[in-house]
């Protein structure tokens, strides 16, 4: 499954075209100087200041900004200089946001990569921002803004090393950077560029080609080629220098004195005929801006360290994108889960019978247990029982002369229903013991209740099987009878009941969500709810109802494009909307990716929750990375983004 990888996204657009590699039809193979056309028309530049420095960077408004021993030099179209920032720097990248620079740039004594929030007009700097001085020696940073506005900066370095730091919101700088990931690029890399909308980071590799990373602060660690060096591609020996335009990406072949020029498609990255720079004996790197359908160029000759300016004519089309989601922000994260890799799954709600406040979150990690946190994501209880996928609650279960709650975990070690009772005083958790299952291979679960109070555990197997069992402790154990069985045709997992309306809801993961009637002596017929496609791309996940006023809402993950997508739990089933969960600056929660489990409550529990929550498992924790855990959305906020009522 492709999630936040190489694909372009709008709407992080994190809605989703895949983008295919470039492929040997595309690209194009070497060709002699002679049969190229338009060459282009190379122009010596000659600045007044900063005539030595390798990092330039071009601005909109056709001023040059540079980085060299002696400082950050704004020059004009001329050479002349406008303003300097004194230091002693190396790398440079720039975003222009009104009468304001962002610049990215390296200080050579430190290795520490510094921001800087300056005038445009004279450099004077508002913020500034030093990270970390880093173990290894940069090669080179390139800004990135997501789809939420928020900066960030990749940190190109020796050996393959690299990372990614969130430096901005969409407002200033940070006080503090928060180191986002650590990357894995190629041993020789020295060059990078981001395309903001398509959230994509270029990368060269040194005799090898350039590859294309998911630059979006979930993306997947996977890359795609965009050329290689020939004879498997275009490019003559190696990439000297890398610069992304709207709709399209320029390239150096230093050897071949060529500019490489690579237009993005929905079927990958297409090659266009590469373009002569006579006059420069090693070109060995480049600036560039797109005004209307020409580009600007600026050109370092690596041999003397002269400078060239030219201009071609490029009228790349930018490939659009599929329609923006709303994205919310997660307000509160939990703990990490105890156990490495794709360990938590799928999250249930614990009420409080009379502090809402004190409520509990039960987080299945598994590869080994149950975790419990509270509203404020701070783990309590931690039961190592073994690796429980699902977990549901419910209240109001009589065991012998003890009315208890119970939470109900399938556990696939066994190939059972892990039982635990429920603490109503505290919200303690205890084991209870085990319900032996029909089921080969159990997977997902959920509880049901009837409106006489009945307690039901609906499990289902891999191939497709469910199976309903009445829970029963009027012996002081628990026990559960096969009241019901019903299948399939392919894999499913999440589940949920509708209690008030005795109405149960399974995802058939690479299907659609069905409908059917939860009664044990209900028909097993079922009603198409929603299919795969449009809104959901399967994997289907987590199914949770939002107990509304006056009506249910059904919540569903759709784990294909990491996004959430809100139907009426009442036919005709309308469809509310989709939403994303995006990276939350102000409090330095990382966005959601790859989610397995939800759940969702209406309660008022207080403060931001008081028209519920929206609980989702994160498979992929980042800023800092780690153990995988769960986020907590306000209802509120899903409610605003979708314009529900």
């Amino acid at each position: 499954m492709q999630r936040y990888s190489l694909k372009p996204l709008a709407a992080l657009a994190l809605s989703s075209l895949l983008v295919g590699c470039a492929n040997a039809d595309s690209r194009v193979a070497p060709t002699d100087s002679a049969s190229l056309a338009n060459p282009a028309k190379l122009q010596h530049w000659q600045p007044s200041h900063a005539a030595r420095a390798e990092s330039w960077h071009l601005l909109g408004n056709d001023q040059r900004l540079a980085a060299d021993a002696d400082g950050l030099w704004l020059l004009d179209a001329s050479g002349n200089r406008l303003a300097q920032h004194p230091g002693n720097f190396y790398s440079l990248d720039a975003r222009q946001h009104k009468d304001e620079l962002l610049i990215a740039t390296t200080q050579a004594s430190t290795q520490q990569p510094t921001l800087l929030r300056a005038a445009a007009t004279d450099l004077q700097v508002h913020q500034q921002l030093e990270l970390p001085a880093t173990t290894y020696r940069i090669e080179n940073l390139c800004l990135y803004h997501d789809q939420s506005h928020n900066l960030h900066l990749f940190v190109i370095g020796e050996e393959g090393m690299g990372d990614q730091w969130l430096v901005g919101n969409p407002s200033q700088l940070l006080d503090t950077a928060a180191h986002v990931r650590s990357l894995r690029l190629p041993p020789e890399s020295e060059h990078c560029a981001v395309d903001d909308q398509q959230h994509l980071l270029y990368v060269n590799e040194e005799s090898v080609g350039i590859w294309a990373y998911g630059a979006h602060p979930e993306a997947e660690q996977s890359r795609q080629p965009v050329d290689m060096v020939a004879p498997f591609g275009g490019i003559q020996e190696l990439v000297a220098g890398l610069a992304s335009v709207p709709g399209g990406l320029l390239a150096l072949d230093a050897d071949a004195q060529r500019l490489h020029r690579y237009q993005l498609t929905e079927d990958g990255w297409d090659s266009l005929e590469p373009i002569a720079l006579g006059g420069i004996v090693e070109p060995e790197r480049i600036a560039a801006h797109r005004t209307d359908e020409q580009v600007q160029l600026l050109l370092v000759d690596g041999d003397d360290g002269k400078l060239y300016q030219s201009q071609i004519d490029w009228a790349a089309s930018t490939l659009a994108g599929n329609a923006v989601m709303p994205v919310v922000l997660p307000t509160v994260q939990t703990d990490p889960i105890p156990s490495p890799g794709d360990a938590a799954d799928d999250p249930a709600i614990w009420l409080h019978p009379s502090d809402p406040a004190a409520s509990r979150v039960l987080g299945t990690d598994k590869r080994n247990g149950l975790a419990v946190y509270d509203l404020n994501g701070q783990q309590l209880q931690y039961l190592p029982v073994g690796r429980l996928n699902n977990v549901d609650v419910r209240h109001g279960f009589q065991l012998g002369e003890q009315q208890l709650d119970l939470a109900v975990a399938s556990n696939r070690d066994h190939n059972s229903l892990q039982v635990f009772a429920i603490d109503p005083a505290n919200g303690q958790l205890s084991e209870l013991g085990q319900i032996a299952t029909a089921l080969d291979e159990i997977y997902g679960f959920c509880m049901g209740q009837s409106l006489d109070g009945v307690m039901y555990a609906i499990a289902n197997d891999k191939d497709g099987r469910f199976v309903q069992y009445r829970l029963d402790g009027n012996q002081g154990e628990i026990s559960g009878e096969l009241v019901r069985e019903f299948a399939v045709a392919t894999q499913p997992e999440g589940c949920v009941v509708d209690d008030q309306r005795q109405r149960l809801f399974i995802g058939e993961e690479g299907e659609a969500v069905w409908a059917l009637d939860a009664g044990e002596n209900a028909s097993t017929e079922m009603t198409r709810v929603i299919g795969v496609e449009g809104p959901v791309e399967a994997d289907i996940e987590g199914l949770a109802i939002y107990q509304h006023a006056d009506h249910p809402y059904l919540v569903i993950s759709s784990q294909g494009n990491d996004s959430y997508v809100v139907v009426d739990a009442e036919p005709p089933y309308q469809l509310r909307g989709s939403f994303r969960i995006g990276l939350n600056s102000q409090s330095s929660i990382d966005g959601v990716s790859e989610t397995d489990g939800l759940e969702v409550t209406s309660a008022n529990l207080g403060g931001q929750w008081s028209q519920g929550v929206l609980m989702v498992q994160d498979g992929r924790k980042r800023m800092p990375e780690g153990n995988q855990n769960y986020k907590y959305v306000p209802w509120q906020s899903i409610a605003d983004a979708l314009q529900l009522d």
